[in-house]
């Protein structure tokens, strides 16, 4: 006759209570380096709006925003023809590369899906999301700049613009996949043809992520110094000439702050502070936009 077997049940309940002790102690450093590395993060952030807001806003006036920049060591002047000169490039190059992402974006996520092309557009769509800026400036310098012979203001379009390409495409596609197959499947069930079905429904469904997709793109090439510095260059005066060089707030800030002139240096602060509002507020109304939708 077999001999009834016992647990030790102490000894279970403290190599439990042992492990959950030790687990306990992994989540709390583990949170401890979490809320520091944030918090590390965070003053950095807080330091550098505080040092822009307080440089900044000085010197902001009515001036700024009305008057052209002003000689080497001059009182006075304003900005105007850099915010004009900005957002000139910023309007054209959306204008251009926000159709052509859209575009592409449809046709990896609508028609290209597993084929050899939509492939390499996606390849070559991560080497430009990667690609440093100035690599961009620099080679639209040599296909556009060298050939004209001048800088000019749609060189520096064409260099936002290119900039801006890979971030529509790759939002565009990402939310056209986030609309389910059984939206496409009912819409091809009644006949509807495949361009329309795209127009009507999953364009329509992922419009939300593809604006925010977009003014995330804008905030991105609005603070760009240096493709700016190899195409656009600069204009110590108002024009509205694009063969010409244009000014441009990224620009204008690089010059004014690494001068020795106490007055460009505020108003290369006062710039710092618009650029950091605008892109600011472009990303807020971007996640506005997404969490509404």
């Amino acid at each position: 006759m077999s001999q009834p077997t016992y647990i030790n049940t102490d000894a279970s309940d403290a190599t439990r209570e042992r492990l959950q002790r030790r687990r306990r102690g992994k989540n709390a450093i583990a949170l401890t380096l979490s809320l520091a590395a944030m918090a590390f993060g965070l003053l950095w952030l807080v330091w550098i709006l505080f040092t822009t807001l307080k440089l900044g806003i000085g010197g902001l006036s009515v001036e700024l925003f009305t008057q052209s920049t002003p000689p080497p060591n001059t009182d006075g002047g304003g900005l105007a023809n850099a915010i004009v000169g900005s957002l000139m490039l910023v309007v054209l190059a959306t204008f251009i590369g926000t159709p052509l992402g859209i575009l592409a974006g449809v046709y990896l996520a609508e028609y290209g899906q597993k084929r050899w092309l939509a492939s390499i557009t996606r390849f070559i769509n991560d080497i430009l999301l990667s690609a440093p800026s100035i690599v961009i400036g620099l080679f639209v310098y040599a296909l556009v700049v060298a050939k004209m012979g001048r800088f000019s203001g749609w060189a520096g379009v064409i260099a936002l613009a290119l900039l801006q390409i890979p971030i529509v495409i790759r939002t565009t596609e990402n939310m056209l996949k986030l609309v389910p197959n059984a939206l496409r499947e009912a819409a091809f069930a009644l006949g509807t043809p495949k361009w329309k079905m795209i127009l009507s429904i999953t364009l329509k469904a992922s419009v939300g992520g593809i604006v925010t997709g977009v003014l995330l793109a804008v905030a991105r090439i609005a603070g760009e110094t240096a493709p700016l510095l190899f195409t656009a260059l600069s204009n110590q005066f108002f024009s509205w000439d694009m063969n010409q060089p244009v000014a441009n707030l990224p620009v204008t800030i690089y010059k004014f702050a690494m001068s020795p002139f106490p007055q460009w240096q505020s108003l290369a602060w006062a710039g710092v502070f618009l650029i950091t509002l605008g892109v600011l507020g472009l990303n807020v109304l971007a996640r506005t936009i997404l969490s509404k939708k």
